[in-house]
Parts: structure tokens; sequence; C-alpha cells
């Protein structure tokens, strides 16, 4: 960017982000006070930020969103709508907030008036700007998964940690009751001593063949394929036009690596959670799976994953198995699910579908007391309200990013072992393989310059 064009867009920037001043004592309005507030910038305007990431946000007071970004212009000029109607139906004034808007998130960050961002861009455009924000003294609230790959993912929380800035990772299941519950319940030894786990997680179908389209001019394709290899476009391979449904990347390893790490990520997290195994992984991990032999939709279909724990747990993840968490001891088991709860509007499993939310081999498991000299772990009401109190107190939230990356390597290495037969050991302290140099070599991908983390000064 050239130097006048930079001042020019820096200062156009700060000037336009919000339609009232930031500077103003906080006695002059108190509680609402504009000083009071956390600005917030909203980076990718599609399905889970419509849905989810915005909705969840935008209804409370500390927050206050002052900017979009997003490489569809449509989506883009929709985002601003959605915020702007927010507030404007909230406060009773059209000009509450003057929403800025962005193409490039890196413009964004350079807003000295944007204290916080939310990722909610599809899945290979997730630690760049998660460390680039970092790097720019930003607290995030960031979709999951976390990476792409465990080099990435292990870049992003040390860089996190060294720019002490709070990132929240949106598995949200954590700020799920039942979820808390069911983690206390077993850490806390109701069900004896925990030997295996059961993860239901389902696949996704293969799709049809899709023939080349030309690029909309709302969108910025070539930027939205980011480090990824150049591919032809085809509106399936990206999102749709013309409303919010299910996007096909979703199902294209290009851009992630399917439900193990779409929802495997909520999971792991999950089962880490009442495994007391959030800051380590699997000593081993074994995995078969089914992949599609035509169509552009290429992620992994039914699957089975063996995993192994130091502690003696084993954990098996499959399509075959209720869509939650089963815990299962010498002295009974516990299941947990999200019941009926949804994210998105499009969430591959129906309502009617869905498993209880938390059941157990004897009920009087679920009304056990936790004692006060017992386990007691970390309460929150809801993600993204923990995230913004964070913000605020300066404590860590309830997803930090190094327990996002553990989860979120237990996703990538089930992956690679869905591509090499037999059993691979694993080392969770170094976050290598000890016997399989292939499995080593797709720790990471190459990277299509100028995108990508490798590209990022550090």
């Amino acid at each position: 960017m050239k130097r006048r064009n930079f001042i020019r867009n820096t200062l156009a920037t700060t000037a336009g982000a919000i339609a009232i001043p930031t500077i103003v004592p906080s006695s002059v309005f108190g509680k609402n006070a504009p000083s009071n507030k956390i600005n917030i910038g909203q980076i990718g305007c599609g399905r889970i930020a419509r849905d989810h990431d915005m909705a969840e946000t935008l209804r409370y007071e500390q927050a206050r969103f002052v900017a979009v970004c997003d490489l569809d212009s449509k989506r883009l000029a929709d985002g601003k709508k959605l915020v702007e109607a927010y507030y404007a139906k909230k406060t009773g004034s059209a000009n509450y907030v003057d929403v800025k808007m962005y193409e490039d998130y890196r413009e964004m960050l350079l807003n000295p008036d944007i204290d916080a961002v939310i990722i909610s861009t599809p899945d290979h455009w997730h630690s760049q700007p998660a460390i680039e924000a970092a790097l720019a003294k930003k607290d995030i609230y960031l979709q999951k998964p976390t990476s792409l790959t465990v080099t990435e993912g292990r870049l992003l929380s040390d860089i996190v940690h060294r720019q002490g800035v709070i990132l929240q990772v949106g598995t949200q299941q954590r700020s799920s009751p039942q979820f808390r519950i069911a983690a206390e319940l077993v850490r806390n030894g109701r069900i004896g001593k925990i030997h295996t786990v059961k993860v239901g997680l389902p696949g996704d179908p293969s799709g049809p063949e899709a023939p080349e389209m030309p690029v909309p001019k709302n969108l910025n394709y070539d930027m939205w394929l980011g480090s990824t290899p150049e591919v032809y476009y085809t509106e399936i391979r990206v999102h749709p036009q013309n409303n919010y449904g299910r996007p096909g990347w979703l199902r294209s390893e290009q851009f992630g690596a399917g439900m193990i790490t779409g929802w495997g990520q909520h999971h792991f997290d999950s089962a880490a959670w009442g495994m007391d195994t959030e800051y380590t992984g699997p000593i081993s991990v074994e995995a078969v799976a089914q992949f599609p032999k035509s169509g552009l939709w290429d992620v992994h279909g039914d699957f089975m994953v063996k995993a192994e724990y130091e502690n003696g747990i084993t954990m098996y993840t499959s399509g075959g198995f209720p869509n939650g968490i089963r815990y299962e001891g010498t002295e009974g088991w516990v299941f947990v699910s999200r019941g009926d709860y949804v994210a998105s509007a499009s969430d591959p499993v129906s309502k009617a579908n869905s498993a209880k939310a938390l059941d157990a081999s004897d009920p009087k498991i679920l009304t056990s007391e936790i004692k006060e000299n017992e386990i007691h772990l970390y309460k929150s009401d809801n993600q993204h309200g923990n995230w913004l109190d964070c913000i605020k107190s300066r404590k860590e939230p309830i997803s930090p990013v190094e327990i996002g990356h553990r989860a979120c390597t237990v996703c990538l290495i089930s992956h690679i072992a869905m591509k090499i037969p037999g059993r691979l050991a694993w080392d969770p302290k170094a976050e290598r393989f000890k016997n399989n140099d292939l499995a080593n070599s797709m720790l990471s991908r190459p990277q299509r310059y100028p995108y990508g983390t490798n590209y990022i000064k550090l």
C-alpha cells in the first residue's frame, strides 16, 4: 500500500468509525458512557456471524459494534445494516453508530478506536487474523477451529500469551450448564474411575461435480482463497450468493477438515474438561474413514477414531454414536449433549433427532451434590458475555487459547490418522509424532504467498 493511501485510509478509519465521541468522562453519562463501551470490529459477516456471534454479543450493554469486514461486498453491506438497524431499534436513534466497512481486516486492525474483534471467517482464515489482531493488541473472540494445522495453532497460542490479550475460543458448549455439570460429576468420581469416552460426531455427505463459474464482482476471491491453492470459482465451493445457508467450503478439505474440526473441537474440548486433559493430549491415535471418490466436496464421511491417553482413558469418536459425549467409569456412565440447542438455523443435526442434554446410568448420579471441598469448574452463563467480562477484568476466559489449541490438536491429528493406516504415537509435549515422518509432514501446510501465517512479521 502506498504511503499516501495508507495515511488516507487510516485517517478515514479513525474519523468514520463511530458517530459519537469516544473520549468522554464516564461521569457524564454513567454506566452507558462511551468510555465504558467495548468497541468491536466484526471480521466475517456470514452465517455464523449473523446467527450466532453478532446476535449473542449485540445484546450486551458493554459491547458496541463499530466496524464490519467481509470480502463479499453484499455481505459487508448486510452486516452494516444488521448492526445499525439493531441499535436504531434499541436506542430510538438512527445515528447512534455509523458502522465503518472494511474489505481488508488488516486496515480494520489499524483503527485505534477498536478494542476487540470477533473472527467469524471460514476455517482457513482463523489463525492468521487472530495472530495479527493479537499483534495489534486487540482482544479476540475466535470461532473454532482455532487453526487448520498444529503448527499455526502453537504459534497462535504463543503470540496471544506474549501479547497479553484476551482470546476466547467459540467453543460455547463450555457455557451450557449440562457440559459443566457432566464434567464435574466425572471429575469428582460419581461414575468411579473413568476408563472410556465415546464421542458422537456426524460426518458430511459428498456432493456433486460443479463447473467453473464467473467470480461475482462483489467477491474478492483471490483473498478469500487466502493461503490455500488457487482453484476455479464455483458457488458451492464458497458460500451462497443469495442467502445465508450452510456454505460449501465446510465440505472442502482445502478450507477445513470436515466435521472432525467443525464440531470436533466442541466435543473434544468438552470431553477434555471431564477427562482432566485440557492442557495435554493423547499419546496415540488411529483411525479409519471413508472419503468421497468424486464430487467437489471431499471431506470425510463415516469414520472411527481411537485415541489413548496417558491416564489410562481411551476415547472413541464416530458418527455411529449419539451426537454428544458419553463418559464411562467403573461405577456407571454419564452422557451429555446439546439437546435441542442449535447455533444456527442450518446446523446439520435436527432438533427432532437430538438426544437428552444430560443422562446417566443411575438418575441419582445427576442429582448428586458437588460439595464445597470438591472440584468446581469454571462457570459461565454465556460464551460471548464471559468474553466481554474478561476484557474488562483481564481475567482468563472460560475457553482460553491454549485449551482451544489442545482440543483442536486432537481434531487435527485424528484427521491425519484418517489418511495414514496404523497406530500413530503422539508426543503431546513436543507436539510431534514419534514414529511417522509422513504424519509429521502434515502438521503444517504449504501457504500461498502473500497469505498465511508464514508471512506475518512477528
